[in-house]
């Protein structure tokens, strides 16, 4: 019983140093992050270290009391009292000391699930964010093709302008030498 006990106390020490070693793992994976996302993961890691202090102050207060209670044992097991006459207050004690552990054991587990979740949850709002930052560098590209379709569209535009009134001056140069061409006919063929 005792070495059940002693081995419940070591997984659930285990357990914790396993729960600590995830949270300073996600709080720094969190502070990478960006501002909104990093508020929201960083509120509820400071949950997860309050509970898991928690756990580790109760855990410490059953491993002092196993402590004395392993040493009141073994004073009882030495002859000092006989092991049948360990009162029913003893062992409700015990009882209820090996329910907490089980307790703490089931939130350590409960917490570490929950730490693996906001993991994953961390993990697929980073696979977002990259797949954003993709569609954000095409959509920046094609918009660099359009301005360039647009200043060749406008230099295009501009020549043919700077044609049309060049075809302009030419055609009216060209009617007004007809007319001073026909006028001048005119002239001469009146005169004589």
């Amino acid at each position: 019983m005792r070495k059940q006990k002693r081995q419940k106390f070591s997984e659930i020490k285990a357990g914790l140093d396993d729960a600590e070693s995830l949270i300073r793992k996600m709080d720094l994976e969190a502070r990478s992050l960006q501002p909104n996302v990093k508020a929201v993961l960083l509120a509820k890691l400071r949950e997860y270290k309050s509970d898991l202090n928690n756990l580790k102050s109760e855990h410490q207060r059953l491993a002092s009391a196993n402590s004395n209670q392993a040493a009141r044992d073994d004073l009882l097991e030495s002859g000092m009292a006989d092991a049948m006459s360990v009162s029913v207050n003893q062992r409700g004690r015990l009882m209820m000391s090996t329910e907490r552990l089980n307790e703490s054991s089931d939130r350590i587990k409960e917490s570490r699930r929950t730490m693996l979740e906001t993991e994953e949850l961390g993990v697929s709002i980073l696979q977002d964010l990259h797949q954003q930052r993709q569609s954000l560098l095409h959509a920046n590209d094609t918009l660099h093709g359009v301005d360039d379709n647009i200043s060749k569209s406008k230099k295009i535009l501009t020549n043919m302008s700077r044609r049309m009134s060049r075809n302009k001056w030419i055609i009216s140069s060209i009617i007004v030498v007809l007319v001073v061409a026909i006028a001048l006919i005119l002239y001469f063929k009146l005169s004589k």
